[in-house]
């Protein structure tokens, strides 16, 4: 065989091989190692893979709840387009001049709504157990309360808290008429939004306690909406308004800025791990109020 045949046989085998592999290589070979069921699976792109930012961060949430004892919560689903308890539409009383009295949100998702009220106990350790595990609350705040100490509240304001209207001086308001009532809330509005920068839209009556005049002052000074509840947090369980003793979806759930003194000895971090357990071991997580009111 000449060296001329014997060229033209390898060039054409080294083309072969060369038109094979680019075939195997764009998906468009003769072979089914695409289809084949021992073919690796295609890598996950980056997209599908939490980053590193993202898993150090969740990480280290993880971390801080065992810090405090506490097993990590779920994280809280988006929040929704629109607002399921938009005031006006929670209970059809507030096409009378009044504003609605609400307890819970309407959802189906397992998430509850913590709130704190007064804000006589300044525990500087529950500043950092929020800080460090990032869970959402309202401050539902009264003047006589936090005069004190303005300060502690905007720390928790800076970590996204909502600051609501908890009276001037927290009465029983179904005691007071209607130009006390309206003295008591629009008072505590104007306090409120001079120390942090916004007006309060939400009311809570000291002690759930409400009547006619009550939701006409709150309107008139701004207020959309009487928030209630549908559980309390006592000291390691809760109170509950239903008779199956169960947090339900969108409830709403009180507790109480108090210290050792109040709660039998146990510090207010302590209180609020217990409910954050107590939460968790019903399955569900904690959402923003305002994000849904």
């Amino acid at each position: 065989m000449g060296w001329h045949a014997v060229d033209r046989r390898i060039m054409g085998a080294a083309l072969a091989g060369l038109l094979l592999v680019s075939g195997l290589a764009t998906g468009c070979g003769t072979g089914r190692a695409a289809d084949s069921p021992t073919s690796s699976p295609r890598p996950s792109t980056p997209e599908a893979r939490p980053s590193h930012t993202e898993a150090g961060a969740r990480t280290g949430t993880e971390a801080a709840y065992r810090k405090w004892g506490i097993e990590p919560l779920a994280a809280p689903p988006a929040p929704p387009a629109d607002k399921p308890a938009s005031p006006g539409a929670a209970d059809g009383t507030a096409s009378d001049g009044g504003v609605p009295v609400i307890s819970d949100i309407p959802t189906e998702e397992k998430i509850v709504f913590l709130t704190f009220d007064d804000g006589a106990e300044k525990d500087p350790e529950f500043l950092k157990m929020m800080e460090e595990l990032k869970i959402p609350f309202t401050m539902f705040l009264t003047d006589s309360a936090i005069s004190s100490d303005y300060g502690y509240f905007e720390k928790l304001q800076d970590l996204g808290a909502g600051v609501q209207n908890h009276t001037l001086t927290h009465p029983n308001l179904r005691t007071l008429g209607a130009a006390a009532q309206k003295q008591e809330i629009c008072g505590q509005q104007e306090k409120l939004k001079n120390r942090y920068g916004t007006a309060p839209r939400l009311l809570r009556p000291p002690y759930g306690n409400w009547n006619e005049d009550t939701r006409t002052a709150a309107a008139s000074c701004g207020v959309e909406a009487i928030v209630l509840w549908r559980e309390s947090m006592q000291i390691k369980n809760m109170q509950y308004q239903r008779g199956d003793r169960k947090l339900h979806p969108g409830d709403i759930v009180l507790a109480h800025f108090r210290g050792p003194s109040e709660l039998k000895g146990t510090t207010m971090t302590e209180m609020t791990a217990n409910m954050l357990r107590r939460i968790q071991e019903q399955g569900f997580t904690v959402a923003r109020l305002e994000d849904y009111l």
